[in-house]
């Protein structure tokens, strides 16, 4: 099979050294957020990572804003190394391909991955604008906002890499009016979606069971605007003990995304907005299926006091066609029970420059992928590129789907 270039609807940028120093309005520039190299060990906190200074530790480049540090880690830019030699330690910028951080070394490394385009989740504001809603100084909070998302529009995504480079930008998570201003802002300006919480509550929201949300959703629909809801956007992961292995998180960090599902399905959400399209990226699928089923059976089962009764008017899995994405890199489970979802709503991604990403052999894999769950050619094109290519209305940067000749018969 000839699979065509592939469209990827989740990867990353480590973000370059003067984003924020050169974005950012004067006044704040002396609080701006920077890196400093130091020295020192990564110290676990509840919702993210921060660096410690200690002469006994490694050197790592660390992001310092607001009484933050974040230190860049190995897990976050390590894209095509040896696996089995990877750690979730501090590194440098250094020691970090350039294809993570500079605009024509990441286009190079697409050309050579079989890729098109790709939509780019930020790390130093963590998947959803995390670090700038800690911020207590708002104004500040506002403006590092702002500034990420006019150099992701304009610089990353802009000149030679327009069409290639996809922006999803953030909101100002701490205020919904405030948030809808800032889609509309951007949407002027080319942007294709938004970052957003798996779970609002976990970081002190509202959730999406609330109506608190809705100047932010009727933005989304009147400018066409994604909400991408990223593992690990709620600043939690799946621990099962104190003493759990990491595998244990790794292997469950979908749990986020399936939290989320049903969230929205049971929301109402979808009533109120009819055209709002969601994205849970990086989550994987073959989950889906199943969870559909049984949200439907318990919603009949449990009618009398199932708390819905005035927030949806049918079965809730009948509100995914249409308005879920689900967003896979290698899940054969999920394409072998694909007549189970809306085939048109499932999306590749590649997870560049992360390490657990398939760069730099994303073509192979795809197309073991292909052939282990035996897909058509015009499957392929619509898992690969197509529909992606609906989802975020990409005609728009003169992206074309990808066109499967129909077979001739003799």
């Amino acid at each position: 099979m000839d699979i065509p270039k592939i469209i990827s609807v989740d990867d990353h940028v480590i973000e370059p050294l003067h984003v924020w120093q050169e974005w950012m309005p004067k006044k704040f520039a002396d609080r701006a957020p920077r890196v400093e190299r130091m020295t020192g060990r990564m110290k676990k906190l509840p919702r993210r990572f921060n660096f410690v200074e200690d002469p006994d530790g490694k050197p790592a480049d660390v992001w310092v804003f607001d009484g933050l540090a974040m230190p860049i880690n190995e897990g976050v830019a390590s894209a095509g190394g040896d696996r089995s030699k990877l750690s979730n330690g501090p590194m440098l910028y250094d020691d970090i391909q350039p294809a993570a951080y500079d605009r024509t070394a990441r286009l190079a490394a697409m050309d050579s991955n079989h890729t098109e385009a790709s939509l780019c989740f930020p790390n130093f504001p963590r998947f959803c604008g995390q670090t700038f809603l800690e911020c207590e100084d708002r104004e500040l909070g506002l403006a590092a906002v702002q500034a990420y998302n006019n150099w992701m529009i304009e610089e990353w995504c802009g000149d030679e890499a327009y069409g290639r480079l996809l922006p999803v930008t953030l909101i100002p998570l701490w205020d919904a009016e405030l948030a809808a201003v800032e889609v509309r802002r951007c949407a002027e300006k080319g942007n294709t979606s938004i970052a957003f919480s798996e779970s609002p509550p976990a970081l002190g929201l509202p959730s999406v069971h609330t109506d608190y949300w809705d100047p932010l959703w009727r933005a989304c629909v009147e400018t066409g605007t994604v909400v991408n809801m990223h593992i690990g956007s709620s600043s939690t992961f799946p621990r099962t003990g104190p003493d759990s292995p990491m595998l244990t998180m790794l292997t469950l960090v979908h749990e986020g995304s399936q939290r989320a599902l049903v969230d929205w399905l049971c929301s109402g959400v979808f009533e109120r907005f009819e055209a709002l399209r969601i994205a849970l990226s990086e989550g994987e699928v073959g989950w889906m299926p199943f969870l559909l089923d049984r949200i439907d059976y318990t919603w009949r089962g449990h009618q009398g006091y199932a708390g819905v009764e005035d927030r949806i008017t049918r079965a809730p899995s009948s509100y995914f066609e249409g308005h879920v994405y689900g967003c896979l890199v290698d899940d054969p489970v999920a394409l072998e029970s694909r007549h189970r979802l809306p085939f048109e709503q499932l999306m590749y991604e590649i997870d560049f420059p992360h390490g657990d990403s398939t760069f730099p052999r994303t073509r192979e894999s795809a197309e073991k992928l292909i052939a282990d769950s035996g897909l058509s050619d015009v499957e392929a094109a619509q898992l690969l590129r197509n529909n992606a290519i609906g989802c975020y209305r990409l005609e728009r940067f003169g992206i074309e789907p990808a066109h499967v000749p129909t077979p001739s018969v003799a």
